[in-house]
């Protein structure tokens, strides 16, 4: 009867898994079709892929895209990892609401909150024109910009935002299994506050905040309803531009930036589980 039922969670696990993966490997194998269709194989070439790198406006999409997760990840797992350890070293009537009140746009739908962004953009665009008309105004000696829009600044404020959240949510859990007794004996030992958060506290919960970053950069690159709202007209990620290419056709170029993204983070991935299980290995060893 057990072997039955492990045989049977098996199957059903072998058939979550093709449902979920089937739409990519087709992606991947079209992406070196001869031919420019999506569905009838015309025999194998990297000609897509040789075309990609020559597209200016989708490896300017994938530039601008690379840009804003990076810069984004750095940012919000920083004030994301800071912001944790200051929850966590609240008293729990406190730290209660401000969570409740951090898996917010965690919840709340993207739409919801790309066009509240972009609301507050706008409104954020509205006070300062008036606050610079009257500046300029007041006096001549320094000219300060009337006019300003919706573009680079804009998307990367608002990819931080919503990281921000996740990468307390992962982080917060590492705190919580930490021994609150480690930084007090650090300190007992002679180390500084400085000292004991960067030797004790950071290694501690640096698994955390590797999850959180590694999650903050696969949700910004895969954005793309709030960079709709909040990027403008002058800028554009790889998603907005797929998007726009769907209003006629795909190019067969898309399935090659989709494979080699798809690449890079499956290797990403890798590199950190490998490094990861040798760590615990490392940390088993010296238990023993």
């Amino acid at each position: 009867m057990k072997r039955k039922h492990l045989l049977g969670n098996r199957i059903f696990m072998a058939l979550v898994f093709v449902f979920l993966y089937a739409p990519i490997f087709i992606l991947i194998i079209f992406s070196f079709n001869a031919g420019n269709s999506s569905a009838v194989w015309k025999g194998f070439s990297l000609h897509w892929y040789a075309e990609l790198f020559q597209n200016r406006l989708i490896m300017q999409s994938v530039y601008t895209t690379l840009l804003v997760s990076v810069l984004s990840t750095l940012i919000a797992t920083v004030a994301g990892t800071f912001a944790a350890i200051g929850l966590a070293s609240m008293r729990r009537r406190w730290r209660t609401p401000l969570m409740t009140v951090n898996n917010i746009p965690v919840m709340n739908a993207e739409i919801v909150t790309g066009v509240s962004m972009c609301l507050l953009f706008v409104a954020f665009f509205g006070l300062w024109k008036a606050f610079a008309v009257w500046f300029n105004q007041a006096q001549d000696t320094f000219w300060m910009e009337e006019n300003i829009y919706l573009g680079f600044g804009t998307l990367l404020l608002a990819h931080v935002t919503f990281n921000i959240p996740h990468v307390i949510l992962t982080v917060m859990p590492k705190l919580r299994q930490m021994d609150k007794n480690l930084v007090d004996a650090a300190q007992d030992l002679g180390c500084t506050w400085m000292q004991a958060f960067w030797k004790v506290i950071i290694p501690e919960i640096k698994p955390g905040i590797i999850s959180g970053a590694l999650i903050a950069f696969t949700m910004s690159i895969d954005d793309f309803i709030i960079s709709y709202f909040t990027a403008g007209s002058g800028v554009s990620t790889l998603a907005m531009t797929i998007y726009s290419m769907t209003k006629k056709r795909v190019s067969p170029e898309i399935n090659a930036i989709s494979t080699l993204l798809f690449g890079a983070v499956l290797l990403l991935i890798i590199i950190i589980n490998v490094r990861e299980s040798r760590q615990e290995r490392l940390r088993e060893r010296a238990r023993a």
